[in-house]
């Protein structure tokens, strides 16, 4: 009985472990998310900076620091790096995470709209090519 159950939580583990990373959101409705996004940010090969930063390799880029941008001082100094848990809760409410940001979105309130915006994003290498 022990042997049985000890083999039930190494299999639950085991398919547990093996989920997909993106299983949180889903890139493809995240890529509708983006249209809000659009008006003023570009993501992709050929991405330009716009009125807002391009955000081809978001993940582990340091806020502030897209080149030929003009950040305001609230984001060069913010002292961020975006990953998942930073980007959500800055499109979250984008003045509350950095106060003085020029971003004027009033954010994304629902965190599906969020967990496949950051699908969508992070799927992006800094060279605009999908991973």
């Amino acid at each position: 009985m022990k042997k049985l159950l000890l083999t039930t939580i190494a299999f639950g583990f085991a398919v547990f472990a093996a989920a997909p990373a993106s299983a949180a959101g889903d890139a493809a409705a995240g890529e509708k998310v983006f249209a809000k996004c659009k008006v003023c940010h570009q993501i992709g090969e050929g991405a330009k900076n716009a009125v807002g930063p391009e955000l081809n390799g978001l993940n582990g880029r340091k806020s502030g620091t897209a080149p030929g941008y003009n950040y305001s001082d609230a984001n060069k100094n913010s002292g961020i790096t975006w990953d998942e848990t930073t980007f959500k809760d800055y499109v979250t409410n984008p003045k509350a995470k950095v106060p003085g940001t020029k971003m004027v979105f009033a954010g994304l309130p629902d965190q599906k709209d969020r967990d496949n915006l950051w699908a969508y994003i992070s799927q992006f290498g800094a060279d605009g090519k999908k991973k």
